[in-house]
């Protein structure tokens, strides 16, 4: 039995302390264990917590086991504060835009930021009661454990001092942002969709770095809210994985909204000068440099592997994340 610290979270306004209080709540005491489970789920966000609510409501003695916020990345710093921060871009574009409704137009749509992250924080908070860790316990009856989990053999689990024996488990640890060793990034300070969330002011320049899918829709989003955006993607074109036809897509659509778009862009080096952090790059072979007031990194997902005990389980993984069958097995 434990009583789990507090997650950092800011700003620790009223909306973030009615997230934790439901996805960690601080006062949380972890259920004793008895007898072995069916299923123990390491890993409550998106993949865990539909396994678990499927499993108990076909009658399995589930466990489910969280280091940080439950929910995961969806709710927390993924889809949900994205697409909410995605919506306000597209209202400020509409405004922008009303003319060609035949509505008077406001050349320049005022955007309060802080207020558009407070509404990020406050539709966060609001849905976060549908992942909470008190519904999973009183609705489905599954027993929720807040804390590292780590194999200790091929049928159990620990988390804080707590033995859990198991049947079956499933590994559903996600992902967080790959931070490339480009040399004075760390140093200069960087964001990733852990953080990007946080922020309560805005930058007036933005580098995103990575043209994928996080850094394509955050970057637009941005742009639409008044900030100065720059991708730089080491590619060809942007959204690599996808179909030509919708890569021009997306490069008319941020041209129109003036997303400065950077292909075969290379970034050597950050350094700092007073409050401007100045990116070194190299584009077409050529030289160049750019300065901004903050960097988001989204060049790609690493797989949390690291301390979950798979070697203990027998269970083969790398960088790339664990090996599975055809279903997905280990």
């Amino acid at each position: 039995i434990t009583v789990n610290a507090l997650p950092e979270i800011t700003p620790l306004d009223e909306h973030n302390r009615r997230l934790i209080a439901n996805v960690h709540p601080p006062d949380w005491v972890n259920p004793r264990p008895e007898g072995r489970y069916n299923l123990v789920v390491v890993g409550a966000g998106t993949a865990g917590l539909v396994a678990a609510a499927g499993a108990a409501g076909m009658g399995a003695k589930v466990a489910l086991v969280e280091r940080h916020l439950m929910g995961g990345d969806c709710l927390n710093v993924g889809c949900v504060p994205s697409k909410t921060l995605i919506r306000a871009g597209r209202g400020a574009a509409h405004v922008r835009a009303a003319a060609r409704f035949g509505i008077a137009r406001t050349e320049d749509a005022a955007v309060d930021f802080a207020a558009v992250m407070e509404r990020v924080r406050r539709v966060r908070a609001d849905i976060s009661p549908h992942d909470s860790a008190r519904r999973f316990r009183d609705e489905y009856g599954v027993d929720v454990f807040l804390g590292c989990g780590r194999f200790t053999g091929a049928d159990t689990v620990e988390v804080e001092g707590a033995s859990l024996g198991f049947e079956r488990a499933l590994i559903a640890t996600g992902a967080r942002a790959t931070v490339p060793p480009i040399p004075g990034l760390a140093e200069a300070g960087f964001l990733t969709n852990d953080t990007v969330f946080n922020l309560t002011g805005q930058p007036a320049r933005l580098v995103v770095l990575g043209g994928g899918p996080i850094g394509c829709e955050l970057g637009q989003a941005f742009t639409r809210l008044g900030t100065r955006v720059t991708i730089i993607e080491m590619g060809e074109c942007l959204l690599q994985r996808e179909d030509a036809d919708a890569v021009e897509i997306l490069r008319t659509a941020f041209e129109r909204d003036g997303v400065d778009v950077r292909v075969g862009t290379v970034l050597d080096r950050v350094e700092v000068r007073g409050d401007t952090k100045v990116l070194h790059l190299t584009s077409s072979g050529a030289p160049a440099t750019l300065e901004a007031d903050a960097i988001l990194v989204a060049v790609g997902r690493t797989p949390n592997v690291d301390g979950l005990g798979l070697e203990a389980a027998g269970v083969r993984f790398s960088s790339k994340g664990i090996e599975v069958d055809e279903h997905l097995r280990t």
